[in-house]
């Protein structure tokens, strides 16, 4: 479980988290949804400790990883897994030594047990005879596969997905959320992603947090969001916020 609690974070003088509370469940699917530059990032970032907060404490079930040595720090963050925008391969490795690259790093397993478990990890996300290609002979959607081969391999407790369907059509996008769900399903991790995907990522959510100013405007299953009286998240949901809206409907 991921626990955030009165978090502030400000870069200079833009401030960007404002007392956040958060609390995400262990084992479900968090989707945490808002207008673009509220924070979302920032606030996965904090979760794996990538950043400190100003004030405030981020617990990760149960310990507090705010102002932890580097050491220490990192033995938490083997519990994380990242999957970003762009799935953040390596364009001069192979799909193959992608994959492969933090079982080499990290773990003392033979070039045989790796290629086994890269072979399966590829087969798990529906990619097969892939190994040799270069990430830019892959389409959109073969590379977050990739990504996502590359984050199970390691079976960490918690995957922070960010903007995971970014630039897909909307076919690879239902397919790349039928296979966020479907994976966590199989080998039950933490998830978080953070999404624009309105609706389609309350099809994948157990439950989703609404990111407004810096605070957790509402967190609830998908339909309580979809059905929420809140004036800001309606507006949201309809398509209909695309900047601040007066403070009397906050």
């Amino acid at each position: 479980m991921i626990t955030l609690n009165g978090v502030h974070k400000s870069f200079g003088s833009q401030r960007v988290l404002n007392g956040l509370n958060l609390t995400v469940p262990a084992g479900q699917i968090t989707a945490v949804i808002g207008p673009s530059g509220e924070g979302k990032s920032v606030l996965l970032k904090h979760m794996i400790g990538l950043l400190q907060p100003d004030q405030g404490d981020v617990q990760v079930d149960g310990q507090s990883i705010v102002g932890l040595r580097r050491s220490h720090l990192n033995l938490i963050r083997e519990k994380f897994a990242m999957v970003f925008q762009n799935a953040a391969l390596f364009d001069s490795m192979t799909v193959y030594e992608n994959v492969a690259f933090p079982l080499e790093e990290k773990t003392t397993l033979s070039k045989t047990e790796i290629s086994e478990q890269v072979t399966t990890a590829l087969q798990e996300v529906g990619l097969r005879e892939v190994n040799h290609k270069y990430p830019d002979e892959l389409s959109g959607g073969m590379k977050k596969r990739v990504g996502l081969a590359r984050a199970l391999l390691l079976k960490p407790e918690i995957i922070l997905f960010d903007e995971p369907t970014t630039g897909l059509d909307p076919v690879i996008r239902r397919a790349i959320h039928q296979l966020i769900k479907d994976t966590q399903q199989k080998f039950g991790f933490t998830a978080v992603i953070v999404s624009h995907d309105i609706p389609d990522i309350f099809d994948v959510a157990h439950q989703v947090a609404m990111l407004y100013r810096g605070e957790i405007l509402q967190f609830g299953s998908p339909h309580d969001i979809q059905t929420s009286e809140h004036p800001v998240v309606r507006q949201f949901i309809s398509g209909s916020l695309d900047g601040p809206i007066n403070s009397g409907a906050a």
